[in-house]
């Protein structure tokens, strides 16, 4: 009887290794954005900076933002993409 719990345990391990070297195979394969700063202004409507009608820029994964309209008033910020999982 031992020896048949050492077996599946034994079997039990090399599985859960299994799954876990194919799981770590799998999400390193999977595409990941490039290490770059984008970046992503927001526009407002007075020198307050206090109500928000738009924005501009790219994000990361390479997604466009673009909504709202454009003012004098922005604040842009640097976004910095790394180790990132991209899903396309």
């Amino acid at each position: 009887m031992r020896r048949i719990r050492a077996y599946l345990n034994a079997k039990f391990v090399v599985a859960a290794l299994v799954i876990l070297a194919s799981g770590a195979i799998y999400m390193a394969s999977l595409p990941k954005s490039d290490a770059v700063s984008l970046g992503v202004c927001t526009y407002y409507s007075s020198k307050t900076y206090k109500t928000v009608v738009g924005a501009r820029g790219t994000g990361c994964c390479g997604s466009v933002i673009n909504w709202g309209v454009t003012s004098a008033y922005k604040k842009c910020e640097t976004l910095r993409c790394t180790d990132q999982i991209c899903p396309f």
